[in-house]
């Protein structure tokens, strides 16, 4: 079998108008995940543990920049942009995340990588627990950041009360059709800004070079339709889930992160039906985006789950 292609350059960005931003120590890589090309920040220690990071909406990789440097020194270090996120290509198809954990994991296999401990916030972290319940045998633990898994940890009905319902009202929206991109398209700024404000525990958190980072890759070419792609295909996500919870739960360690003002009071106790070991940590001073908002805490956190379950 002909070994997947790794580029450690910019030639095959698949993105290549959206601007490239390093990290000191850390290196671009873009990999052939199942015919997708997949954008991957590599670095750390070549020999240590690897964790891989998953950003969510309306991040990309960049999200871990505070996180990653505080693992290097311990860990072989890999975030990767999803499915149409960030330098990543923004294929048709299926978003679904059992779908779209096939397509990372095959991204951390064309890296070398063969096991891992996962770490993925929101939307990653959607994908990862459906990563975990197909490939279990090949991660040594996940940790899951404040996340409405569909199926799993997303309430079934939208909350009307207005002191909650701004935390997960975009959900029903970005399922509509066409309307979000109508809308949207043109001031992808004003709405990624709303969501960095708004969703975190200091509202400066977030500088307008890091806000106008993250709309211009939802609004370059298919990144808004496959932001909402992750949404509107929800639903198979929920039922590929119960489908793969009726074989088995997960047995490997699972942490649940969250935080004093985010949007699930207590992942470790929402994962807890659907997972035999986890454990969980509230970090505070923080709101939905813990990785800018508290990346220290974030880090000491994993540093920690990852020494325990070992």
């Amino acid at each position: 079998m002909t070994a997947p292609a790794i580029t450690d350059h910019g030639g095959d960005n698949p993105v290549p108008d959206l601007p490239l931003h390093d990290l000191a120590g850390f290196t671009h890589r873009w990999v052939d995940a199942d015919g997708v090309r997949l954008h991957a920040v590599e670095g750390g220690r070549p020999d240590g543990p690897a964790v891989v990071l998953l950003a969510g909406f309306p991040q990309t990789w960049w999200a871990w920049r505070k996180v990653m440097p505080a693992l290097a020194d311990r860990f072989h270090v890999i975030a990767i942009d999803l499915p149409g996120q960030g330098h990543s290509e923004r294929p048709d198809g299926s978003y679904d995340t059992h779908t779209v954990a096939a397509k990372v994991h095959a991204a951390v296999n064309a890296l070398g990588v063969p096991t891992y401990w996962l770490v993925a916030h929101d939307i990653g972290a959607w994908v990862a627990f459906s990563l975990a319940l197909t490939y279990e045998s090949r991660l040594r633990g996940v940790a899951l950041l404040d996340a409405g898994i569909p199926g799993i940890t997303l309430p079934d009905a939208i909350p009307t009360d207005p002191e909650k319902a701004w935390k997960t009202w975009h959900f029903a929206f970005h399922l509509v059709p066409d309307l979000p991109e109508t809308l949207l398209t043109g001031r992808e700024r004003e709405y990624v800004d709303w969501f960095l404000k708004v969703k975190t525990f200091s509202p400066d958190t977030f500088d307008d070079a890091e806000i106008e980072q993250y709309a211009m890759s939802l609004a370059a070419d298919g990144g808004l339709r496959a932001a909402l792609a992750y949404y509107r295909d929800a639903a198979e996500s929920a039922r590929k889930n119960h489908e793969a919870l009726e074989r088995q739960h997960l047995t490997l360690p699972v942490l649940g992160i969250s935080s004093s003002h985010g949007s699930i009071p207590d992942m470790a106790a929402s994962i807890g039906p659907w997972a035999d070991n986890a454990t969980g940590v509230v970090v505070p001073n923080a709101g939905h985006f813990i990785p800018d908002e508290q990346p220290d805490a974030v880090a000491a956190a994993l540093t920690d789950f990852i020494a325990e379950s070992d």
